[in-house]
C-alpha cells in the first residue's frame, strides 16, 4: 500500500483526505492519505522521518509551507513562489518540492475555457496564494498587475516577479486595472468570514471578464456573485483547492487524475 499524507496545524478540518481517497478508489489503487501535525520546531525531522519510513508523498499546508523550503529540492515554480506545497520522495537526493498552487490556478482557468496567455489579469492580495496566483498568470503569459492592503508588500512581490513584468499597487488601482482587465483574482481571505464581504468594488466588474475567487467556504462568496450580476465567468475556489491537488496526485501516482470523481467527493465535503 502507498501512503500519502498532508502536513500542517491544524489539519483536522481539511478537504484533500476525501477528495484525494476519491482518487485512489476510482484508479483502484492500494492507497491511502493520513494527515499529520508535526511539531513547528521539527520539520526537518518530519520530512526525513516520512521519507524514511516509505510515505510516497506529501502536501504542506499552513504555516508550513515556506518551513519546508530548506529541507527539499524546490522545482523552479517552488523556488520562484517561495513556497511548496507538495513533496515527492524516492530519488536518490533531497525530495522534490512543488507548488501545485500555480497548476491549481491555470487548470481552474483551462477548465472553465479561459485563456491565459495574451491577457490582462489582476490578482487582489499578496500573500502565498496571492504569490502564487501572480506567478501562475504570469508565466502563462498575461500582464499581471497585483493589488494589495500593504503597498509595500505588492511592490516587494512584484519586485521578486520582475522578469515576467508584473506591477503593483494599492487597493484603490482596483478601479483603475478592472474594468478594462480580462482575469481577476481574489487571493485574499475577504468574503470567508463575511459573506457579505467583497474586495473589489461591485461597479468596477464586467462581462468581458473570468473571475476566480480563491476562497471555498462559503463557495459563492459575495464577489462571485456580483460578479454573476456583471455578466462575467465566475470560477469558485474548490475549482482551484481541487486542481492543485489533482496535480499532486498525477505527480505521486503517474496516472491520470479522475476528475471527476474528486471534484464530487470535495464538493460533497463541501
Amino acid at each position: 500500500m502507498d501512503v500519502y499524507g498532508l502536513i500542517g496545524r491544524p489539519v483536522e478540518h481539511s478537504l484533500s483526505p476525501p477528495m484525494h481517497e476519491a482518487g485512489y478508489e476510482a484508479r483502484s489503487l492500494d492507497a491511502r492519505y493520513v494527515t499529520l501535525e508535526p511539531d513547528p520546531d521539527r520539520i526537518n525531522e518530519a520530512v526525513a522521518g516520512a521519507d524514511a519510513i516509505g510515505v510516497a508523498g506529501l502536501n504542506v499546508t499552513v504555516p508550513f509551507k515556506r518551513d519546508v523550503l530548506p529541507h527539499v529540492d524546490p522545482t523552479p515554480t517552488g523556488e520562484a513562489v517561495g513556497a511548496v506545497n507538495t513533496i515527492t520522495f524516492g530519488g536518490d537526493g533531497a525530495p522534490e518540492g512543488h507548488n501545485t498552487d500555480v497548476e491549481g490556478v491555470v487548470r481552474a482557468f483551462e477548465h472553465h475555457d479561459v485563456a491565459i496567455e495574451g491577457q490582462s489579469a489582476v490578482v487582489v492580495g499578496a500573500g502565498g496564494a496571492g504569490r502564487a496566483a501572480t506567478y501562475a498568470l504570469a508565466d502563462a503569459g498575461a500582464d499581471t498587475f497585483v493589488a494589495n492592503r500593504t503597498l509595500e508588500r505588492a511592490e516587494a512581490l512584484a519586485d521578486d516577479f520582475s522578469g515576467l513584468g508584473v506591477d503593483a499597487g494599492g487597493l484603490a488601482a482596483l478601479e483603475e486595472h478592472v474594468p478594462d482587465a480580462d482575469i481577476l483574482v481574489n487571493a485574499t481571505s475577504v468574503g470567508m468570514d463575511d459573506p457579505d464581504t467583497s474586495p473589489v468594488p461591485a461597479d468596477v466588474l464586467h462581462e468581458d471578464l473570468a473571475v476566480l475567487d480563491a476562497v471555498y467556504s462559503p463557495l459563492r462568496t459575495k464577489l462571485l456573485r456580483d460578479a454573476d450580476a456583471a455578466g462575467a465567468e465566475t470560477v469558485d475556489g474548490a475549482w482551484m483547492l481541487l486542481f492543485q491537488g489533482v496535480a499532486a496526485f498525477e505527480r505521486w501516482t503517474g496516472v491520470d487524475a479522475p476528475v471527476a470523481a474528486m471534484n464530487e467527493a470535495l464538493r460533497d465535503r463541501l
